[in-house]
C-alpha cells in the first residue's frame, strides 16, 4: 500500500547551509520537484526575502551549489526562481529516495531545515530509504506517515481541477513515476497538448494538494 511521508532534515544534511545560515529570513520553495529525476534533484527554487545580489554572492560561496542560474524573478514579491546543480553529496543522498521507488512531492526550507513529503509505493520502502540516509550520519524526523490507495490503484481527491486530475492519473498511468521513467515530462506534456511548462507547474500543485490530504493538511488553492 503506498504510503506518503513528510519528514525534515536539517539544511546541513542536504542543501544550501551557508546560505540560509547567512540569510536567516530567506524563503525557499521547491518547484516541479519531480522534474528532472535523480540525476538532477530539486533544480528549481523560488527563493525571496533577501537582496538578490548579497543572495547571489552568498550562492557563489555555498559548498552543496555547484551552478544557479537565475531563470525568473517577481520584483514586488521580492522572490526569484533559480535552477540549481548541487554538488555531488547532494545528489547522492536525494538519489536514495529514488532508488528505493520514491518520488519527492514536495519540499521546503525554513529556519535551517528542509521540509520534504515524500510518496513510496510501502513502508518497507520508506524504511530501507531513512535507513540508508541514517547510514550516511544523515538525521532524519518523521513527522507525518500515512498509508494510502487501495489495490495498486490510484485514489484522485475529488479537491483537484479537472486539469490537475487529468495530469496526475495520466502521469501515473503512463509510468511517469515509476523509476526509471517510462516517459519524459515533454513527452506527456506533448500527448497532454500542453507545454511542458504547464505541465509541471500542474504536477507539482496536484502533488501538494494530494500529500496536503494524506497528511490531514488544508487544501491549498486550487488552480489550473
Amino acid at each position: 500500500m503506498t504510503t506518503v511521508a513528510e519528514i525534515t532534515l536539517s539544511a546541513a544534511d542536504l542543501a544550501l547551509e551557508e546560505t540560509i545560515t547567512s540569510f536567516p529570513d530567506a524563503e525557499l520553495r521547491v518547484e516541479s520537484v519531480v522534474a528532472e529525476g535523480p540525476l538532477r534533484p530539486m533544480p528549481l527554487v523560488w527563493i525571496g526575502g533577501v537582496d538578490v545580489d548579497d543572495l547571489e554572492d552568498g550562492l557563489e560561496a555555498d559548498p552543496s551549489v555547484e551552478t544557479f542560474t537565475r531563470l525568473l524573478e517577481e520584483p514586488d514579491q521580492r522572490e526569484w526562481l533559480y535552477r540549481f546543480e548541487y554538488a555531488d553529496v547532494v545528489t547522492d543522498r536525494c538519489g536514495i529516495v529514488f532508488e528505493h521507488d520514491g518520488t519527492v512531492l514536495d519540499a521546503e526550507c525554513s529556519s535551517g531545515r528542509w521540509t520534504l513529503r515524500l510518496l513510496f509505493p510501502d513502508r518497507d520502502s520508506l524504511s530501507s530509504a531513512i535507513a540508508d540516509l541514517e547510514d550516511l550520519d544523515v538525521r532524519i524526523d518523521v513527522k507525518r506517515m500515512i498509508d494510502a490507495g487501495r489495490d495498486g490503484d490510484l485514489e484522485v481527491s475529488a479537491a483537484l481541477t479537472e486539469a490537475q486530475e487529468e495530469a496526475v492519473s495520466e502521469a501515473y498511468r503512463r509510468g511517469y513515476y515509476d523509476v526509471p521513467r517510462e516517459i519524459s515530462l515533454e513527452e506527456l506534456a506533448d500527448e497532454l497538448g500542453i507545454s511542458h511548462q504547464a505541465l509541471s507547474e500542474r504536477l507539482r500543485r496536484a502533488n501538494k494538494v494530494l500529500a496536503g490530504e494524506q497528511l490531514d493538511e488544508p487544501t491549498p488553492e486550487l488552480a489550473h
